[in-house]
């Protein structure tokens, strides 16, 4: 090889390690009963490129890793954040391969114990796990169980990434949680404002100066379209079936009197506050996200997520051949998990497949 196809094939490596990160914002369902009572659902960040040296202890990936999801909890032994690895937090186990078909309760609680004792108990032995009333490092594992994620991906730079690295291994990762201003919504906009500076802001209006995780969302989607090279892609993560109904969509502050029961005592009390919420909801309060044709992921094709956008390959042809090769992934993958579900329920085990976790 000459001299020169050596010095271009160094080049474009580092060009390519240089443009290749990516993080996603997840926009993760409301459910149970506290998401009946407040169902703006909850925000965290996923690092495609940022691993966990320690739950609370952030370091740049090694080959293979498949990165972190990092969010704001409380009840987690005074820490305001923690880091979780991306298939134990969706599914409480290491390897994609092991994630079940179906769950119940009892499958669930079996599998987020075991990983806890294994991983996590350097947050301390006795942890509650949590309830309905208080929150526990039970949140911390299997959401997929629980809900449906949005994925928002967009581009970020591994010096990006080195930024939010020190930011958050120097910072002080004490709990100064607050429902109403500083919240999952707003560690995510904190987040997204480490990457690009000022951009994502607290709003008085819609939602009365409270950042909700749809609002976050909507602001990601509305800087990607001004900013194209962010190749924002949208992907649903599914629900796994079995442990609970499917979960509900998530709704601004204002969504959240005016399409709920919440708007009729409302009303009585104050007809004009009950007008006025009506009327900033539907003037900025929706949020359209456009979600309807976002990709559907589940385990067996979770790894598009991590896979580099179409708009980022060279030559044209290459990306055209990813993006097929992408669609007939997404489709085998689908059609084999549909096949798992309706297997399961009549009691047949598909071959190759799953185990059920029953």
């Amino acid at each position: 090889m000459s001299v020169f196809a050596l010095a271009a094939a160094a080049i474009l490596t580092v060009s390519c390690a240089r443009c290749c990160a990516q993080s996603a914002l997840l926009l993760e369902q409301p459910y149970g009963v506290f998401g009946l009572l407040n169902p703006t659902g909850h925000n965290a960040i996923y690092l495609q490129h940022v691993c966990a040296a320690a739950p609370v202890k952030l370091r740049p990936c090694r080959p293979g890793e498949m990165g972190v999801v990092i969010s704001r909890y409380k009840g987690i032994d005074g820490y305001d954040w923690i880091a979780i690895p991306l298939v134990p937090y969706l599914y409480s186990v290491q390897k994609l391969s092991q994630v079940p078909a179906r769950v119940n309760r009892a499958s669930v609680l079996r599998m987020r114990e075991r990983y806890r004792e294994e991983h996590l108990l350097v947050l301390g032995r006795n942890l509650r796990p949590g309830n309905i009333m208080h929150d526990g490092w039970s949140e911390l594992l299997g959401v997929a169980y629980e809900r449906a994620i949005y994925a928002f991906r967009f581009n970020t730079t591994p010096e990006q990434d080195a930024a939010l690295i020190a930011k958050m291994n120097t910072g002080r990762n004490r709990s100064h949680f607050s429902l109403l201003f500083n919240n999952c919504a707003d560690f995510a906009r904190s987040v997204l404002n480490t990457y690009y500076p000022g951009a994502f802001r607290r709003s008085i209006f819609p939602d009365a100066g409270i950042t909700t995780p749809k609002q976050v969302a909507h602001k990601l989607m509305r800087y990607a379209h001004q900013h194209p090279q962010l190749d924002l892609a949208v992907f649903k993560i599914a629900q796994v079936p079995g442990y609970r109904r499917h979960s509900g969509s998530n709704k601004s502050i204002d969504g959240s009197f005016v399409t709920t029961p919440y708007i009729i005592p409302i009303t009585l009390l104050n007809p004009y506050v009950a007008a006025g919420l009506a009327v900033d909801y539907l003037a900025r309060g929706s949020h359209r996200l456009f979600t309807k044709r976002a990709q559907v992921l589940e385990p067996d094709n979770l790894l598009l997520l991590t896979a580099t956008p179409a708009s980022r390959q060279n030559p044209v042809s290459a990306s055209e051949q990813a993006a097929n090769a992408g669609e007939q992934t997404a489709g085998a993958s689908a059609g084999r998990w549909a096949q798992m579900q309706d297997s399961t329920q009549a009691g047949i085990r598909p071959e190759g497949s799953r185990t059920t976790s029953e």
